[in-house]
């Protein structure tokens, strides 16, 4: 299930090709069926004992791992039960093709499946619920500070979108620091950064040919630099 591209799949934001965008029907059910259900409920349970803990940044990371047919063909709610099963792969808590020989099993096919491997889970603990942090260090930018994005992709886990690095914006408010994604989801620590909503112009994210509107993202104070 997993993908060797730096960015993973779920990275589709400007991406060409997806048709529009539509709000879901009215009074569409959050479960459409009782296999969804269990398949949430699984993988909430999976990630919390892989993990030692909630942590969301890793289950993100092992969605963006997935590859084209597990991200894409199972559905929304195939594809966290997949990260589910990834995380259980990561921890050896789940042997490698323990999932396929139970399920070849159930076929009536008697395939023996591996032995149980000794769990490895990562020593993880969160300081505190939630993501929001403290900090003492003040903030290095303010509202109205030009600011540039790293430009290179890095591997593993990032919020950096594909689509706006290397790109200028203005910050248009500072939020609350936050465990950053980037080391919390690899288990390198929590590392809380200031986050700064930073405002672009499509232009400047998409190219002179784009319709003109504002958008918004996100962004952790290490993903930024002055604007020159």
């Amino acid at each position: 299930m997993r993908s060797s591209v730096v960015d993973g799949l779920a990275d589709l934001g400007g991406t060409r090709g997806w048709g529009a965008v539509h709000p879901p029907p009215a009074g569409e059910p959050v479960f459409a069926g009782p296999w969804q259900r269990r398949a949430f409920a699984l993988a909430i349970l999976s990630s919390r004992v892989a993990s030692g803990g909630v942590n969301t940044d890793a289950f993100r990371h092992a969605l963006e791992r997935l590859d084209h047919a597990a991200y894409f063909d199972d559905g929304y709610y195939g594809r966290w039960l997949n990260a589910g099963e990834l995380m259980l792969g990561d921890s050896a808590i789940l042997a490698p093709g323990a999932v396929d020989a139970r399920a070849r099993n159930m076929r009536g096919e008697h395939v023996p499946e591996p032995p149980v491997p000794e769990p490895a889970r990562p020593d993880y603990a969160p300081t505190a619920p939630g993501s929001l942090r403290t900090l003492d260090s003040p903030a290095a930018f303010a509202a109205g500070d030009r600011v540039r994005t790293r430009a290179a992709s890095v591997p593993g886990h990032t919020r950096l979108p594909r689509y706006a690095r290397g790109r200028t914006g203005v910050v248009q408010a500072v939020r609350p620091p936050s465990v950053l994604p980037d080391t919390n989801a690899h288990f390198r620590g929590e590392n809380p950064q200031h986050v700064y909503s930073v405002r672009f112009d499509s232009r400047e994210l998409w190219g002179a040919g784009t319709d003109a509107f504002a958008v918004t993202v996100e962004m952790y104070e290490s993903y930024l630099e002055v604007a020159v």
